[in-house]
């Protein structure tokens, strides 16, 4: 029979529980002997607190139970994960920058967290790439002080948007080069595993996207408000042979509008194999189209997304990876949506661990977030909401997700924000593989919602680490634009 516990013998069980973390422990002089623990971080900041009986703390299997179910509380899958760097989020550091915000996340093959940022300088503004340690510390050794701040072509200023690892080491860079204060051209850069240009790749490993008749010529967005779906697109995929895919938008006139799917060798040139011209317009029945998103199936057909027509309805096309339009893929090759006589916008694709689809987005007036399941036919799963999308309303003032991950146990992340000022925070969501959202996630709800500053805060990236970690890339308002990385327990 197991004897009775002290008091101090129970306060050492409950610290050990609780490593790395510290538990703090009191209890009132004229109380019931109740012990109440409070568990802190590095920082000294409260993450959790429990009150225990003494009938608990004094019986060992008893308190074995409690504190087993208060480490699950914190463990809670959607948490923060507060191990990570300060509280669960760090900002990613810039030397010399006025303001960035992070635009893509990815983890390269030791572990270490890669991020794409439009970053501000004295100058105006310049691609950027960081990179930090996976406890969410700078990595010193990369580039300078841990980052690559630059620009495609000299004299201009640029931004990045996405970024890929490749199979080895380098890193290649995506983006838009600014040609003035109202057009853009993508662009691309590529960086050995130290963060230096390797030369080969355009010139000087950087490379600007001009097509014939400047059909690459998009518009820049000198007045929307970061996190609104706007002009600026960009996406970045590289097919199995290590040719390079991107996406483009050019207005011919303000209400005439077309996507572009385009393809370049490993050097940077264009592939004229590729539709036998390099590139593809993706224009269906001649009605305005808008691409805002590139995906690769297991197969190596090519899926881009965006939305089509006004009022804009959600868009899905299907290519062969010779560029060739998939007419087996919905009706001809397009599949199109409204949500419920809404407009609506796919952000983002991706193919599930049964080849099925799921692309999410949000739907227009009010703006909600939006998923929309899709058997690998281009045909709606009538077993999932009825073959239609599926709108979550989170917040008063409307919420969209901006991107989303496959994970291999067939569910699917999603990462996105709130709107309307301080009304915008961080959220992250896990959809189970039918499509339905996951009550084991969070608190029960199936998402989260996290909020990281005074102001804005906005998320645009994920990805996971290879312990299920989840981490998210976006930006703050507090004072400046802030680039911010966060990891969520998985």
């Amino acid at each position: 029979m197991n004897a009775p516990l002290r008091i101090n013998e129970a306060l050492l069980i409950a610290d050990r529980a609780f490593q790395p973390f510290q538990c703090v422990a009191w209890s009132l002089q004229d109380g019931n002997g109740e012990l109440s623990l409070t568990v802190i971080d590095r920082t000294k900041c409260s993450i959790g607190r429990k009150q225990i009986p003494s009938s608990a703390y004094t019986d060992p299997a008893q308190l074995e139970r409690v504190l087993k179910q208060a480490r699950e509380e914190l463990s809670r899958d959607g948490r923060l994960d507060l191990s990570f760097a300060a509280r669960g989020t760090t900002q990613v550091y810039f030397a010399g920058s006025l303001c960035s915000m992070t635009h893509d996340v990815a983890i390269d093959a030791c572990g270490r967290i890669l991020v794409a940022a439009k970053v501000g300088m004295a100058e105006g503004s310049r691609f950027g790439l960081a990179r930090l340690l996976a406890d969410g510390s700078a990595d010193l050794s990369f580039g300078d002080q841990g980052s690559v701040i630059g620009q495609f072509e000299n004299g201009f200023e640029a931004m990045a948007g996405k970024l890929a690892v490749l199979p080895n080491g380098n890193i290649l860079l995506a983006g838009l080069h600014y040609l003035n204060g109202h057009r853009t051209l993508p662009a691309l850069a590529l960086f050995d595993h130290c963060g230096q240009p390797v030369q080969g790749f355009g010139e000087n490993g950087r490379c600007v996207v001009r097509l014939p008749g400047n059909l690459s010529v998009g518009v820049r967005d000198a007045w929307l408000p970061p996190g609104v779906p706007g002009a600026e697109a960009c996406d970045l995929r590289v097919q199995e042979d290590g040719r390079i895919l991107l996406l483009a938008n050019h207005h011919f006139e303000l209400a005439d509008h077309v996507g572009l799917l385009i393809c370049l060798n490993r050097d940077g040139s264009l592939d004229s194999s590729f539709n036998g011209r390099g590139f593809v317009m993706v224009r269906h029945l001649l009605m305005n189209t808008w691409l805002s998103s590139l995906s690769l199936q297991a197969d190596g057909r090519i899926l881009v997304g965006g939305s089509i027509n006004f009022p804009a309805e959600g868009l899905l096309a299907r290519y062969h990876a010779n560029g060739q339009l998939d007419t087996s893929f919905a009706v001809d090759g397009f599949m199109s949506f409204d949500g419920a006589g809404r407009s609506t916008h796919v952000s983002h694709i991706v193919q599930q661990y049964n080849e099925d689809l799921l692309c999410v987005g949000s739907s227009r007036d009010p703006m909600h977030c939006l998923s929309l399941r899709l058997h690998n036919n281009g045909r709606p799963d009538s077993h999932c909401h009825g073959g239609q999308p599926r709108l979550l309303e989170i917040g008063r003032s409307g919420c969209q997700w901006t991107a989303a991950l496959a994970l291999p146990d067939g569910c699917t992340l999603a990462a996105g924000a709130t709107l309307g000022g301080c009304e915008a925070d961080f959220i992250l969501a896990r959809y189970l593989p039918d499509g339905q959202l996951d009550h084991q996630f969070g608190d029960g709800l199936g998402w989260v919602r996290t909020r990281l500053s005074r102001s804005l805060d906005t998320a645009t990236s994920l990805t996971a680490q290879t312990d299920g970690a989840i981490v998210v890339g976006g930006y703050s308002l507090d004072g400046n634009y802030r680039a911010i990385v966060a990891r969520y327990l998985g």
